[in-house]
């Protein structure tokens, strides 16, 4: 049995380094995924620079998660800095080789840090930070050329073997998936495109395991608006991160659910376990 975590994280500095009541917060996340002793942690959002954790960084992340690797990619020109960026900690025992692959997208999205993979043997694992369309939805047509050169990249690893991929993907893909879908049908992560992108990417063989195992009846968020001080405590939420696998190991999910992030608003983590 394994167990992945996935958590947009929302700037690493900040979580790991700040004194903030918000940093005091994710801490408190950290505490609980600390507790669920994954196997693998998927980070996203980290706002790293382009050299990555600062010595800093590391020696707090193994006061949480000592024999673990560390691998990152982030932002570089010519896209932002301190932008976007993922990370992926996993058990030293783990075998494994790492690519930060550039998939075709258009803009800077290659050069955002968006996309970190990882072959475990018999398996790959796929961290994502899927670009959000923006406010006005300005991106949105990059956005949605994102969405068919990801489903392709997987496409193709999942034709080589199973895949794994986990992340905020910023979409809520039925209307099940947020508090209030009619009112938001325009909005970034629920407009028409973005949904069919996702129901794209499912149908070249990948299963929503929250879906998988709960079924259409559930409504659970992973993340709030941290513009609405309200957000969480009225639970107006959003269902934008996932565990996807390839249907042929769907069967071998055993759980697949949000973690309690406590008062913190904005995303919360999720954890997969299965058995392979």
């Amino acid at each position: 049995m394994l167990k992945f975590i996935s958590w947009n994280i929302d700037s690493i500095n900040a979580a790991l380094t700040s004194d903030s009541d918000r940093a005091l917060l994710s801490r408190k996340v950290l505490d609980t995924i600390k507790t669920e002793t994954p196997d693998v942690l998927a980070i996203q959002e980290t706002k790293l620079s382009e050299a990555g954790p600062t010595e800093k960084h590391k020696e707090v992340l193994n006061s949480y998660f000592p024999g673990y690797k560390v691998e990152f990619v982030s932002s570089c020109p010519p896209a932002k800095k301190g932008y976007a960026g993922t990370m992926i900690l996993y058990k030293e025992s783990l075998s494994a080789s790492v690519d930060a692959p550039k998939i075709g997208a258009p803009d800077t999205m290659d050069d955002e840090g968006r996309l970190l993979t990882i072959d475990f043997g018999n398996v790959y694992f796929v961290n994502v930070y899927t670009p959000n369309a923006g406010d006005g939805l300005k991106r949105l047509k990059d956005r949605q050329q994102w969405d068919i050169c990801y489903a392709d990249y997987l496409s193709k690893l999942d034709a080589k073997k199973p895949v794994i991929a986990c992340g905020d993907f910023n979409v809520a893909h039925k209307e099940i998936d947020l508090a209030n879908p009619s009112t938001n049908h325009m909005s970034p992560g629920f407009t028409d495109e973005e949904r069919e992108g996702f129901t794209n990417l499912l149908s070249k063989g990948f299963v929503d395991t929250f879906r998988h195992t709960h079924g259409d009846v559930e409504k659970v968020y992973s993340w709030w608006a941290q513009r609405i001080k309200t957000s969480k405590i009225n639970n107006t939420g959003w269902r934008i991160d996932y565990f996807l696998v390839s249907d042929r190991i769907k069967d071998c999910v055993k759980r697949s659910e949000m973690l309690d992030s406590g008062e913190r608003q904005d995303h919360t983590p999720l954890v997969l376990e299965m058995d392979i």
